[in-house]
């Protein structure tokens, strides 16, 4: 084996949580690259200092080593005003848990969840999203 695929394979384990962003709701899902693998936590259904007060406690939980953030675009790649509103969320998730935090296109997710006939379609997005992150992953 070459020193890069040696590396690949010793690479330590990282966790993550993932949010699949909404202005009323943020879906939680957390995952880990060993198994590549993501499972839906819940929603959290609070906004501003509540909202980050909520997804601190996850974090100190769960201790994630990066946070995942969806991001939506419109089909055909265009940014919206929720794309904007997602980024800035990240920005926010950066800002005040100091952790690394990775965008992920999230464009269909939600229908994705739907279609799974997910209980609770929010988190099952943010697995989604989680997934779609881990699958990237080197």
């Amino acid at each position: 084996m070459t020193g890069a695929a040696m590396s690949g394979l010793l690479a330590p384990p990282r966790s993550f949580l993932a949010f699949d962003f909404g202005t009323k709701r943020v879906g939680v899902a957390s995952g880990n690259s060993v198994t590549r693998t993501a499972t839906p936590l819940r929603t959290v259904a609070a906004e501003g200092d509540a909202r980050f007060a909520a997804l601190g406690a996850l974090i100190t939980e769960w201790k994630p080593d990066a946070l995942v953030v969806g991001v939506p675009f419109h089909p055909d790649g265009a940014p919206h005003d929720n794309t904007a509103r997602a980024q800035r969320f990240a920005r926010q998730l950066h800002g005040r848990f100091k952790l690394p935090v990775h965008e992920v296109d999230e464009r269909y997710t939600t229908t994705e969840a739907h279609s799974y006939g997910a209980a609770d379609v929010d988190a099952a997005s943010a697995a989604i999203i989680l997934e779609q992150f881990l699958r990237d992953l080197t």
